[in-house]
Formats: structure tokens, sequence, C-alpha cells
């Protein structure tokens, strides 16, 4: 899926500006955890999430996560904004809920974090 899809699908704002819209996102990942995202995530998805701090883009950063969308009409600050400009993370704002974000998204072909990560993660922790 195309990030202009995401966007038009979610009725997201853009807030760093100039973006690729033809930038292929193939999976959705969603959590208020950072940990989960590092454990789970795979590099080139979107990251929704309602959490609105600087370790988001961090994590983003380093997970290697093409686009971040902050849900229920939460604005990040400027820091977090700047930030994600010069990581070239894309970072999107709806009003829709968490939930509503991802089912739409799978609804229309966004393919999940597989469960099977967790399962891999967790024989090298047990």
């Amino acid at each position: 899926m195309k990030l202009k899809e995401i966007k038009e699908i979610l009725n997201a704002e853009v807030l760093t500006g100039e973006y690729d819209t033809e930038m292929e996102i193939e999976i959705g990942c969603s959590s208020d955890l950072m940990s989960d995202i590092l454990a789970f995530a795979k590099p080139g998805v979107i990251l929704v999430t309602s959490l609105t701090n600087i370790q988001v883009i961090n994590t983003a950063n380093m997970a290697d996560i093409k686009a971040v969308c902050f849900v229920m009409g939460k604005i990040p600050g400027a820091n977090i904004i700047n930030l994600a400009k010069k990581d070239g993370i894309v970072v999107f704002q709806t009003k829709l809920t968490t939930f509503e974000c991802c089912g739409l998204l799978y609804k229309n072909g966004l393919k999940s974090c597989s469960y099977s990560t967790f399962d891999e993660f967790r024989t090298y922790i047990i």
C-alpha cells in the first residue's frame, strides 16, 4: 500500500511536510509499548500509536520504520516532528482511534506484524 493511500484511508494530515507519496508500506503495527515495537516490528512498516513522546521516533529510527501515525487527534511536539524529519520518517496524525486505524488499514489490504515473530522471539528468552 502506498503512503498516499494510507493518508487517504485514515483521513490523516501529514505533519512532516513533503514525503514520497509512492513509498510502499506492506506491514502495519500498533503499540504504545516501544519495547514491543523493537521486538516485533519489521523494517519499512507504519507504526500506529497514541503515544506522543520522543521515544516513538527514536524507536522508529532504530527499527527502520518509515512512517508513524499518531491517533485520536494527538499532535506531537515540534521536537518530535523535527526529529522525524531529520530521520526521514513520515509522521501522520488522524482523529481516528487506534482500533479504527488498524481495522481500516487491515481491511484495505495492509498486512499485520506476524505473531510468528513473537514465537521466534520467545524461543530465545525461554
